[in-house]
């Protein structure tokens, strides 16, 4: 009697979590996340309207009509025209397949530089980990698009230009990571009784320390995505970016500086759908970072 008294004054256990991988109980945390899963859609929105920018768009983007200039939203042009005459929902759709493939390229060159020097250097450790970790302190003082800038002075403008000059400013910030991440996982028992069976420094690396690192490379990944379409942008509106007339968000938006007056969709429009195509990279990647990380029981 006594003991159905104490376990009804007992207070409620948390519900555990089914006993599955870091992956699956990661995707479970992430359906849960709203926010997340909101930023989630925008980004398929805008990824399904790149892919199928062709078949979406109701005018050809780079076809200009004098007599159609700064018109302003109407049934024949839903987000209005520039001062070209050029369609502006066309320039949009196509805007998302530039922006969106300069952030995947810029991310994954970042991606490969920095997870090849964080492992060497997590796991080697040494002079050689000093020597990358000064290179990569040095890169990191400079700010993120006065970097760029210099980059593009060096090797000029143009879109796989602006590709490599956003995705070398992300390796600095991918090194450190997987570094950290090394530093942790190279002393764990696993990698310790690899090491003890006669497992070479190759496998070691590639099979048992590095995929403890991918759920971090993905989160960062996903806020680089964010900063690197932001930057790309920048250096558009800057007019050392994208080279016209490719639609691109940023040269949209300094195209639309002379017209703000006439013509405010040229600007607002553009500025919208790169805010929410970043909000929503930012909001996936807040997502992520919950549901991936080992230490959260819950969301």
């Amino acid at each position: 009697m006594s003991r159905a008294l104490e376990a009804a004054a007992a207070p409620p256990q948390e519900e555990a979590e089914p006993s599955l991988g870091l992956w699956a109980v990661g995707w479970n945390r992430l359906c849960r996340h709203r926010v997340a899963l909101a930023g989630g859609v925008c980004i398929l929105i805008f990824i399904l309207a790149a892919l199928l920018a062709p078949l979406l768009s109701p005018y050809d983007p780079l076809e200009t009509n004098l007599h159609a200039t700064l018109k302003k939203p109407s049934l024949a042009h839903w987000l209005g025209t520039d001062h070209f005459g050029r369609d502006v929902l066309s320039r949009i759709i196509f805007g998302a397949r530039t922006s969106l493939v300069i952030g995947v390229v810029a991310v994954l060159i970042g991606a490969v530089g920095g997870i090849l020097l964080g492992l060497v250097g997590g796991y080697f450790g040494g002079t050689l980990d000093n020597a990358i970790m000064r290179v990569v302190d040095v890169a990191l003082t400079f700010p993120r698009i006065l970097l760029a800038i210099l980059l593009i002075a060096i090797v000029g403008s143009g879109t796989q230009n602006i590709m490599l000059a956003v995705g070398l400013f992300s390796v600095p910030t991918f090194a450190r990571l997987v570094r950290s991440s090394v530093l942790a996982l190279k002393e764990t028992e696993f990698v310790e009784a690899a090491r003890a069976i006669g497992n070479g420094h190759r496998r070691i690396l590639l099979h048992h320390i590095f995929p403890g690192t991918l759920g971090p490379i993905v989160v960062q990944s996903t806020f680089l995505m964010a900063t690197s379409i932001r930057v790309a942008s920048g250096l558009s509106f800057l007019g050392i970016g994208v080279t016209p007339p490719t639609p691109e968000w940023g040269a949209m938006l300094a195209d639309a500086r002379s017209y703000m007056a006439l013509a405010p969709h040229l600007l607002t429009i553009p500025g919208s759908a790169l805010m929410m195509v970043v909000l929503s990279f930012n909001l996936l990647g807040d997502g992520l970072r919950d549901a991936l990380d080992p230490r959260l029981k819950r969301i």
